[in-house]
Parts: C-alpha cells; structure tokens; sequence
C-alpha cells in the first residue's frame, strides 16, 4: 500500500520528517507547507537535499487543502499558547485528511470543552483522525513508561526525565523568546501559565500524563506544575548566541498528576545550556524509574547507525521513525481523536 503524505513545516524536525517520507518506498510526497517566503517554490527534494520530487513547497494553505492525501503530518514549530496551530489543523481534519502532530494532541479529550468540540466537529466533517507521535511527548512516556509498568503488581509512582542538551539550538529567536533562556530568574515565575514557554507546555504535558493514565487505567484529577529555573553559573556562548552569568541557563520542566490525591505520574524534562545544575553531568536521554511491586529502572539512549556521519541527530532520525510507523494506524482509525496506542511499531511489509 501507498500512503500519500503532505509534510507540513520544514524545520529542524520537519525537514527529517520530509527526507523520510521522501526516501520510504511505502510514501508518497504529494504536498509540502513551509512558512518561510525562502522556501515557498522550491522543489522538496531541494529542501530535503534529495532528488527533484516534482512536489513544490507552497504557503498557500488552499493549494494543500486542495490536495487528495491519506496523512498531513505536522512539525510545525511550538509556539505559545498550546493550541496555537489549533486553526490550521482544524481545515486540515475538515477538509478530510488525517493528521500527525509530533507537537501535542496526545490527549485532546482532556483539552476545554470548547476547544475539544471544535476538533471533534472538524474530524466528524471530514472523516478524519488526528493523533500525537513523536518522542516526547510521545514514546518515552505514552508508550516505553507504560508498557514498562506491565511486569509489576503494584504500581505506586511512574516518573519520566527527559535530558535535552540546547547549545547546539541556533535560532536566537527560538531560544531566548520561545524557550525562555537567558531572562532574568528573579523576574520570571516559570509556575506562572502565562510565561511563554509555560504556557507552550503545560496543555501539552498535561496531555501526555492524562494519556499515560487513560492506558494504565488511573483516575488522573488533575496536573500540577513544579518548574525550576537555574541562573547559569560563568557567562556563556552557545550556538544562538550568549548568555550573562546568572540568566536563565537550565529549566526543569516538571509536571504531576495526581490521582486519590497523591502523585502518581511525574513528567521531568531537562533543558540545559550547561552541566552545572544536573544530577547527573552525564544523563540518558531518557531515564524511566517505577516504583512498585517490582520496581523498574530504564536508561534510555538513541544512536545512529554505525558509519552514519551526516549533521542529522538520532533524535531526529527517531521522530521521523516514529511518524512513519504511527502513519499505518492514523489512516486506518475511525474518525475521531485517538489517543496513541501502546504500540507502533516498525512496519516491514511497508519496504
């Protein structure tokens, strides 16, 4: 079977997302979205570095509308608030292709009712799907940290940390605007929903641990936030640019849920500009850590094939890899919002 997929958005992600679709036998590039005025009529191929596709990068979202495709998958950058892209993807759904978000909708059930029945209304229109793939969130917690919990008898707390080391992020904008680095720690509450990137994150995550709990069958009553900021310790020069000595150069983004009152679930992410505030100076990507009847411990690593020299990170191979696998059951699905299944795993029949 072919699968006729537009990719939507060509950043760091997007554009991995597009050399994959571009180079699995099993897709077919029928359109490509970008925001960029530099972008817009250039062949795919060109911006994937690939072979001409005959596929012409547009920023008319009339002509993607227009298309005939099973999947649209969406990179599109995060952006505050959470559910800014809501209005571009409720056309998208509407107009009867289904779509992947590698940026949230893990759960949109538990979003405001407003705001959930307008997605439903648009999958009901166009007989269409949308669900969330990617990494995290995504697989380390929807999928790895649940299935991991099925060896025990008794479940007591599940926390996921994520360690993501940003110097290597170029786009000053993105870095000092979007994701909150170099502001000053006595003027930012980062528990505050309407600083920037809080107000990014919190519907994401809060979707991803009331996934986790719909799976493993828990009465999540809420998300509380416990976020962190740390002042850097020696000024800095990072890709984007630099940060003075106390501004913002690590936050830890924590997330709770909590069922019968007590914490059960817990979200961490780890982003920092330096070493200096870690636990650990050398983290996994990914550590998982279960307490119960038994106890589970995961440390998780990504790493490219042997030989693989290209700029290309694993964790941006894995996205990709992620989507491709999730596309088989997004197009199959019922209409509707569907929460990712415990398992989407690699499709061989597909090369």
């Amino acid at each position: 079977m072919t699968y006729r997929v537009v990719q939507w958005a060509t950043g760091a992600m997007g554009k991995n997302c597009l050399r994959a679709v571009i180079d699995h036998p099993a897709m077919q590039l029928v359109g490509l979205y970008v925001y960029g005025d530099d972008k817009a009529g250039r062949d795919a191929g060109d911006i994937a570095r690939r072979p001409p596709t005959g596929v012409i990068a547009t920023r008319d979202i009339d002509e993607i509308l227009a298309l005939d495709a099973d999947v649209v998958i969406h990179c599109a950058r995060l952006a505050p608030p959470y559910g800014s892209h809501d209005a571009e993807i409720l056309k998208l759904l509407a107009s009867g292709k289904n779509v992947i978000s590698i940026n949230g909708y893990s759960k949109p059930s538990h979003a405001e009712p407003q705001r959930l029945a307008a997605l439903e209304a648009a999958c009901r229109q166009g007989g269409s799907t949308l669900m969330a793939a990617g990494l995290n969130p995504g697989f380390a917690g929807e999928q790895l940290a649940v299935v991991a919990s099925g060896v025990c008898q008794q479940l007591d707390h599940i926390e996921v940390v994520e360690s993501v080391d940003c110097r290597p992020v170029r786009n000053p904008d993105y870095v000092f605007k979007i994701l909150g680095f170099g502001s000053d720690p006595q003027t930012v509450n980062p528990n505050d929903p309407a600083w920037g990137p809080a107000s990014s994150l919190n519907g994401m995550y809060t979707e991803v641990l009331a996934a986790m709990a719909e799976h493993l069958n828990l009465p999540l009553e809420r998300v509380e936030t416990d976020h962190r900021v740390f002042p850097a310790t020696e000024p800095l020069s990072i890709a984007a640019g630099a940060i003075a000595e106390g501004a913002i150069s690590h936050i830890n983004w924590r997330w709770r849920g909590i069922v019968a009152g007590q914490t059960r679930l817990t979200m961490s992410i780890q982003w920092y500009m330096e070493t200096a505030h870690l636990p650990d100076p050398h983290p996994s990507l990914w550590t998982i850590h279960i307490e119960g009847q038994p106890g589970v411990r995961l440390a998780v690593e990504l790493e490219k094939r042997k030989g693989d020299t290209s700029p290309t990170s694993a964790e941006q191979i894995a996205v990709a890899g992620s989507v491709l696998n999730a596309i088989p059951v997004v197009t199959a699905a019922a209409p509707g919002l569907l929460t990712r299944p415990l398992a989407t795993p690699f499709r061989g029949d597909l090369l």
